[in-house]
């Protein structure tokens, strides 16, 4: 058995390097391996990945798909079985699940969906409710309030959007 230090490479597997143009007695003289003449054997031929010899290429024959909306809102899901973790008559709102680690990270705003059971009188503050949702919190006996995802005072609405009142903010394009 041998060391690392007593490696050595098998025989032939090592070769020089390739020395064109370098004379006839080279054997690589002269043409330096390309043939005569013809697109490729001269400098700069159009040999880069996906050219087809002039044909039009496959990704530019190949249509363009997939669309991301600069406006998309982006929600931070939160399952009724997870509310159950708080309270007896507690206030959940978005500060409240961040505290308990159910919303992590940079959101434009909360969504409740209705996957699981609810069996405690909560009051829940969120920027969206799935219908089944908001059946199953009523239905408990707790109490929902719908918050906007961005409000404006009456005065400064009327010159931020012309008049359309609430608007959600913009999301930077790198989502």
């Amino acid at each position: 058995m041998s060391n690392l230090s007593q490696l050595k490479a098998p025989r032939n597997s090592r070769h020089r390097k390739k020395r064109v143009g370098r004379g006839q007695g080279s054997g690589l003289g002269k043409t330096a391996g390309r043939g005569g003449k013809g697109q490729k054997a001269r400098t700069g031929n159009m040999r880069f990945e996906g050219f087809e010899g002039g044909q039009s290429p496959l990704q530019r024959r190949l249509p363009k798909f997939g669309f991301i909306s600069p406006n998309r809102i982006y929600y931070a899901v939160v399952n009724l079985s997870e509310l159950s973790r708080f309270d007896d008559g507690a206030t959940v709102d978005e500060q409240a699940l961040r505290d308990a680690g159910l919303v992590k990270g940079q959101w434009d705003g909360v969504k409740i969906l209705a996957n699981g059971e609810l069996k405690k009188k909560l009051t829940v503050k969120a920027h969206k409710f799935s219908g089944k949702a908001r059946e199953a919190i009523q239905k408990a006996g707790g109490s929902l309030e719908e918050i906007p995802l961005m409000a404006h005072k009456p005065e400064s609405a009327a010159k931020a959007h012309s008049g359309k009142g609430v608007q959600a903010p913009k999301r930077p394009a790198s989502a």
